[in-house]
């Protein structure tokens, strides 16, 4: 990829960050902002645009650099299995892994006594969801070989990334670090070769 194709992918996931934190934001918050929006106060309602902007760009850096370790690791594993087989039943192993995790810790460092399991699956699940949907659009776009290691994407890297907002466990900053970390590497992960073709 030549260094202009870069930047241009990188400012293009940047942008994808800013736009969806910025209606998540706002959607998750409407409560909050909906008499700014009634009122037409414009300079308040930029101020707080502005800021969902400035944290969405946040977000898309950490999910950018989430997908750079992706790629460097993905490539290594190949090499050192020498097998795609071996290399994709492991990712298989791991996405279940973090995903059980993602519900029996939630569960465990958060739910109160004599709570139900069922409010914790949610979150893993929708995640498992758009991630099959991407990887079956990846493996469209390429072939059968990329749909674990793009669910292995969507779903563990996508949770690691997702870290901050789930030690602070508040549901609005979950919703609102997902969207936006979901957005930016499925687009990441389809739009790819796009910006490769430019080479």
């Amino acid at each position: 990829m030549k260094s202009r194709d870069l930047v241009r992918f990188f400012f293009s996931v940047l942008g994808i960050g800013a736009i969806t934190t910025s209606i998540v934001g706002f959607a998750v918050e409407w409560g909050r902002y909906k008499e700014l929006f009634l009122s037409f106060e414009v300079l308040e309602i930029l101020s707080v645009l502005i800021w969902f902007i400035g944290v969405g760009m946040i977000f898309s850096v950490i999910a950018q650099m989430g997908f750079v370790i992706f790629l460097t690791i993905h490539r290594f594993a190949l090499e050192i299995f020498r097998s795609h087989s071996l290399w994709n039943s492991i990712q298989l192993f791991l996405i279940l892994f973090v995903t059980f995790d993602l519900v029996y810790l939630r569960f465990l460092f958060f739910e109160t006594e004599d709570g139900s399991l069922i409010p914790y699956l949610w979150f893993p699940l929708f995640i498992l969801v758009v991630g099959v949907v991407v990887a079956f659009l990846k493996q469209k776009q390429s072939s059968k070989k990329t749909f674990i290691s793009a669910l292995f994407l969507m779903v563990v890297y996508t949770i690691m990334e997702w870290f901050p907002a789930l030690r602070v466990n508040e549901e609005d900053w979950l919703y609102f670090m997902l969207f936006p970390l979901l957005s930016c590497n499925a687009f990441q992960l389809l739009m790819l070769p796009r910006f490769q073709s430019h080479v």
